[in-house]
């Protein structure tokens, strides 16, 4: 499986719900979705499906539906934030600090020194 990379750095084909979804595996579903309620929101199985975030008019985990992140990059017909002359803006810091996603920045900070050489 090729790497997908979201649009705010994390790895979507390393994504539990991802692979969960690729592989239309319920129980993997069930699965990430009782640890992932443990998070605050209660999350059903049923909302475990999801195809990466930069693909357009497939399925998308709940949350990326309404993601200012996602939003912003295909608004600005960005790749991922790396390849934002905006990068790295007060919404990427936001929502990866939320998220506790440190490799996530990571990813986009070697990605945008990859795109500057």
């Amino acid at each position: 499986m090729q790497k997908m990379v979201a649009v705010c750095g994390l790895i979507c084909t390393d994504c539990r719900a991802y692979i969960a979804t690729q592989q239309d595996d319920d129980a993997k579903r069930a699965e990430v979705a009782e640890e992932w309620s443990k998070w605050g929101e209660k999350i059903r199985s049923e909302d475990i499906n999801c195809d990466g975030c930069v693909e357009v008019g497939k399925r998308l985990f709940k949350f990326c539906n309404t993601c200012e992140v996602r939003r912003c990059a295909l608004e600005r017909s960005a790749e991922n934030c790396a390849y934002c002359d905006q990068y790295p803006c007060a919404k990427l810091d936001k929502l990866l600090e939320s998220m506790d996603a440190q490799k996530a920045k990571d990813n986009l900070s070697e990605m945008r020194r990859n795109l500057k050489q």
